[in-house]
């Protein structure tokens, strides 16, 4: 898609610099940039790094950094304003009704006339896919499914029966959704499964990762709220609540019947036990580890293992780089305190 400078100010509702009537096709880096690109500059290097001469036809950027006589659109946010400005240059995909002869549609499944299917996708029984809905090749949806419309699941996502997906979900290659959780139950001789009977619900404007597996409830619903992002390889496990705007990093392994509350965000291989909280707007650190019903507050920025507040994990931290310097320390201690009390059993 092209559009002019003042075309997508006026989107943006940023004043612009320059010329206006210049197109812009596409966004892209300071380093591959030509005449028809948009770029920006977000302030987290000096000033001074950029050229005189722009390598691109617009960027966005703060008034400060700006040079005479560049197309710009003046923004006090620029990598937020960017990214708007990119998905306007390059929309959500929408489905054309294109499907490929190898599709299998089960007669009972209601599937709207300009949904795509790829090569080998499976619509099971009963499932109901919306309005211009992508199917890519090797997707299959399980029985009674329901996918809103503008839904977008990539090569050999799987859903299993039952799953039910709003409006503009993505599900990127290999995501696996509403397969059986991992809960057993022993006889003190084996391991009795325990009842996978629920559901997945997953709201609007969800997007998940790469070889995600989001489990099913046990008796109740797996629930992903409203504009969630979650990243590659992560595990969710059933029964688990993820709230609106959830960002989660990849390989995050969640346990059941968690509860991570709106806005929470969650860095990379962090593990939670089961029946944990993390409360809205909470920031927990890559790698650290929520024990089994730990409630993390809101608002703070926490790290570590077992998880703690990032002020109180840094003291910690820095203790234990003195440790071995602390443990030298009280063995001299111990060695005169040894040598104290046998000069005092020698002068009695």
């Amino acid at each position: 898609m092209s559009i002019s400078v003042s075309e997508l100010s006026e989107l943006l509702q940023l004043p612009f610099r320059g010329s206006g009537t210049h197109t812009i096709e596409r966004v892209s880096s300071w380093e591959e940039a030509d005449g028809s690109c948009l770029v920006f500059f977000d302030g987290t290097a000096k000033a001074a790094t950029i050229p005189e001469s722009l390598p691109a036809g617009c960027v966005i950027a703060s008034d400060a950094v700006l040079r005479p006589g560049w197309n710009a659109i003046v923004s006090d946010n620029p990598k937020l304003h960017f990214a708007l400005a990119a998905s306007y240059l390059e929309p959500r995909l929408v489905g054309k009704g294109i499907r490929h002869p190898s599709a299998i549609v089960d007669l009972s499944a209601v599937v709207r006339p300009n949904v795509d299917m790829g090569p080998g996708v499976v619509v099971g029984a009963r499932s109901r896919i919306g309005q211009g809905c992508i199917l890519h090749s090797g997707v299959i949806i399980g029985a009674d499914c329901v996918l809103g419309d503008g839904c977008i699941l990539h090569p050999h996502a799987v859903l299993y029966g039952g799953v039910q997906l709003g409006q503009r979900v993505t599900l990127h290659a290999g995501a696996t959704i509403g397969g059986d959780g991992f809960g057993y139950v022993s006889d003190g001789r084996r391991q009795v499964k325990f009842p996978q009977v629920g559901g997945v619900v997953i709201e609007d404007d969800v997007e998940i990762g790469c070889n995600t597996t989001v489990d099913r409830g046990s008796l109740g619903t797996t629930r992903i709220g409203t504009g969630a992002k979650i990243d590659n390889q992560v595990q969710i496990a059933h029964n688990v609540q993820i709230g609106r705007g959830v960002v989660i990093a990849a390989q995050t392994g969640i346990s059941g019947s968690t509860v991570i509350e709106d806005f929470a965000v969650i860095g990379g291989q962090v593990g939670f036990g089961d029946h944990a909280r993390v409360e809205s707007g909470a920031i927990i650190g890559s790698r650290s580890g929520v024990l089994p019903g730990k409630i993390v507050r809101g608002g703070e920025v926490y790290w570590g293992v077992p998880v703690r507040p990032l002020k109180e994990y840094k003291k910690l931290n820095a203790l234990f780089g003195k440790l071995p310097e602390m443990k030298e320390q009280i063995q001299h201690l111990h060695q005169r305190l040894l040598e104290i009390e046998k000069n005092q059993k020698q002068g009695s």
